[in-house]
């Protein structure tokens, strides 16, 4: 949560920050698309199945997953704070529309920590006590409750709020909302193919109930 709170402020601050008229965007812009690749390629290799059971096996699942969360909050915190500005800002919403563009954000927020709660905040962070006394071999239960009736990825769908909602979108923050959109979208795919391999049939029906991934109405 901490990390969370800190990579929020730089959001909030630091990618207000405009690079000058003129300044070329490329070395920049490359230098954050390699910043959020390493946190995506940490989030999305050590998450597949096999290597999950590769550590379980020899560091145990609790160790795993906080292991897990600490290396991800790392990476998160120098993707959100080394993130380079660019020149350029595309639009700078004011008056009535400053405050729908920041209540689609608060609502961003919120249906993230909602469908957090659902999954367990505790659990997700790798500190549910309770994990502990469960045996490993317990199967996990899929989650279709909440917002997971509306959307398969209702935290997704929150982050989605949250980075099309920003109120200033200069170039520096509509470039993180691009990548990491884009990552999601990629990534949905393969996470959706490891549920089906571990819930087999009941996924499948899931999917059918709930025709959206992300976004209900787009994707």
């Amino acid at each position: 949560m901490i990390s969370l709170a800190m990579g929020g402020r730089a959001y909030f601050q630091h990618f207000d920050v405009v690079a000058p008229a003129g300044t070329s965007a490329l070395p920049a812009a490359a230098i954050d698309v390699l910043l959020f690749s390493a946190f995506a390629l940490h989030h999305s290799v050590l998450a597949r199945t096999p290597l999950k059971h590769w550590l379980h096996a020899r560091v145990g699942p609790d160790v795993e997953r906080a292991g897990y969360v600490i290396l991800a909050s790392v990476l998160f915190l120098a993707c959100t704070w080394a993130w380079q500005p660019l020149p350029g800002t595309w639009y700078a919403l004011t008056g009535v529309w400053w405050w729908v563009g920041a209540g689609v954000q608060a609502a961003g927020v919120l249906v993230t920590l909602l469908a957090a709660r659902t999954l367990s905040l505790k659990e997700l962070m790798g500190l549910d006590p309770a994990r502990q006394a469960r045996p490993t071999a317990t199967p996990a239960t899929l989650e279709t409750r909440g917002l997971y009736r509306v959307v398969r990825h209702p935290i997704y769908f929150g982050w989605v709020l949250f980075v099309a909602g920003a109120p200033l979108m200069t170039s520096t923050r509509l470039l993180f909302a691009v990548v990491s959109v884009l990552y999601l979208v990629v990534a949905i795919p393969f996470e959706e193919r490891s549920l089906a391999e571990n819930f087999g049939e009941q996924y499948r029906a899931y999917c059918r109930q709930v025709r959206w991934r992300m976004v209900p109405g787009i994707y």
